[in-house]
């Protein structure tokens, strides 16, 4: 299974995404699910992929041939469209494309052709924008009111996020929060595993200002989580009954 988190906020925007994936008990294996594309001082986009391993590789494939294509114009590749819409729809017709080519074999297979994709990015001119596109290709995008989009197994993160993010929460304080709920999903959910992808892109830089990877023995993370656990066994304490 998937767990990806991605931040829309004043300062910019954070992404989170895990590296597990898995076709029963016997059967794990890491996947990277955080890919990147940019042409510095232009555009930047970001995509974080769940679902089916072989409809996201395949649709990630196809996006990475039409941005390296020199020729390729906006109808192609995603780094030469006019907005981050535009990019939104052209990623969400190529999901949609390359799921109605390969859904009637592996539903014959027994196996899902779904996927979902968070599509984060900015281009010159234009503002950061945060997408969550659906195995139609349709999609949803992050607001004010809104402003985080989860992927996979998000119910175990979602109340951190619920509870202290806002368009005016800081970048480093975004970072921590999508680190905890990552950690309360790892928790909960054996499906979800290290090592971790992080992504960080500032607002008008219009290229990825930090990434990293984070893995099982990251002696941050280690303190992070259990300072987190620490500080709710000891608010639960203080906590009167009603």
């Amino acid at each position: 299974m998937t767990y990806c988190v991605g931040l829309l906020l004043n300062a910019g925007i954070v992404l989170l995404s895990d590296t597990r994936t898995n076709a029963g008990l016997d059967n794990i294996a890491t996947y990277r699910k955080m890919y990147t594309f940019s042409e510095p001082g232009e555009k930047v986009v970001a995509i974080m992929t769940a679902g089916s391993l072989s409809v996201t590789q395949t649709t990630l494939a196809r996006l990475a041939e039409a941005a390296e294509d020199p020729e390729a114009d906006g109808t192609r590749s995603i780094l030469k469209t006019p907005s981050m819409l535009k990019t939104a729809e052209l990623i969400g017709k190529t999901l949609a494309d390359v799921r109605a080519e390969v859904s009637d074999k592996m539903t014959r297979m027994k196996q899902s052709a779904s996927a979902s994709l968070i599509v984060a990015g900015q281009r010159r001119g234009g503002p950061m924008r945060l997408f969550l596109v659906y195995p139609e290709g349709n999609f949803i995008e992050a607001t004010e009111d809104t402003p985080y989009l989860q992927i996979g197994e998000h119910k175990y993160g979602k109340p951190i996020l619920d509870r202290v993010i806002t368009p005016e929460t800081s970048l480093a304080d975004a970072e921590k929060a999508v680190l905890l709920s990552m950690d309360s999903t790892l928790r909960s959910n054996l499906s979800v595993g290290m090592p971790l992808d992080l992504t960080v892109i500032e607002a008008g830089a219009l290229e990825v200002s930090r990434q990293r990877r984070i893995e099982a023995e990251d002696p941050g993370f280690t303190r992070m989580s259990r300072a987190w656990s620490d500080a709710l066994r000891d608010a639960f304490q203080k906590i009167d009954p009603v």
